[in-house]
């Protein structure tokens, strides 16, 4: 056992209106893809790449552009160079493990689900053909929001893109410190996968579970409802 513990939590079963996804990190590991777009980014803005990856990993580009420079900070040129990465660096990514079966399961039963994303329409819809995963019937992305994560309000557009109210319990299901303080501004519990970043991070971020991977969830029941069950969650 780990000093943050150990993933043996006993299954638990949680009852939800509907499930809104992180992209990168949570349904796609496409790290090493991202660390070379980064590379190849900062060599042509002048920066140490080190410079860039330490903050920019679930921050939309375009937010991460205007760091260094403002002139690239706009919607035509970040979707131009994100669109590129899954035809650049496709055989660089994989799918998270679990990722495939449980969005396949929710898509068959017609669960409301959505993916919430900071990454741009281009790359999100070039991963899904890349690897052949579900293809959500409602997404939000990086250009549908003023503010980027850590903001709420690209979870809160995902709650309306489901025709869900207010007073309706949503799963948000993150990898990223951002996105988890997104979910939380949000109103919603939020599930956090071990997969880019500490247990640490993730429990300061305000994850109100842990899992390793999206092999601990799978689907039980739609009745109106969504009931998931959650296995092996981090034990403190």
């Amino acid at each position: 056992m780990s000093a943050h513990g150990s993933y043996s939590g006993p299954p638990q079963t949680l009852t939800v209106d509907g499930l809104l996804f992180d992209f990168d990190g949570t349904i796609v590991d496409s790290t090493d893809a991202i660390v070379k777009h980064w590379h190849k980014l900062a060599a042509e803005l002048g920066v140490d790449p080190k410079t860039i990856l330490a903050t920019s990993h679930g921050r939309r580009s375009i937010d991460t552009l205007a760091l260094y420079d403002k002139s690239k900070a706009n919607w035509d040129y970040v979707r131009q160079i994100e669109g590129l990465i899954p035809r650049e660096f496709g055989s660089d990514a994989t799918e998270i493990p679990g990722a495939r079966d449980l969005l396949e399961s929710l898509e068959k039963a017609g669960a409301p689900w959505a993916v919430v994303t900071s990454g741009t329409r281009p790359l999100v819809e070039g991963w899904l053909e890349v690897l052949k995963l579900s293809h959500p019937r409602y997404l939000v992305v990086a250009e549908d929001v003023e503010q980027g994560k850590p903001d709420p309000q690209c979870y809160q557009l995902g709650r309306s893109r489901l025709n869900l109210g207010e007073s309706t319990n949503i799963l948000v299901v993150e990898d990223a410190p951002s996105g988890i303080k997104a979910g939380k501004a949000a109103g919603f519990k939020v599930l956090a996968l071990e997969t880019t970043h500490t247990i640490q991070q993730l429990k300061d971020a305000g994850a109100d579970w842990i899992i390793k991977d999206l092999r601990s969830v799978s689907l039980k029941a739609v009745t109106g409802q969504v009931e998931i069950e959650i296995r092996d969650a981090l034990q403190s």
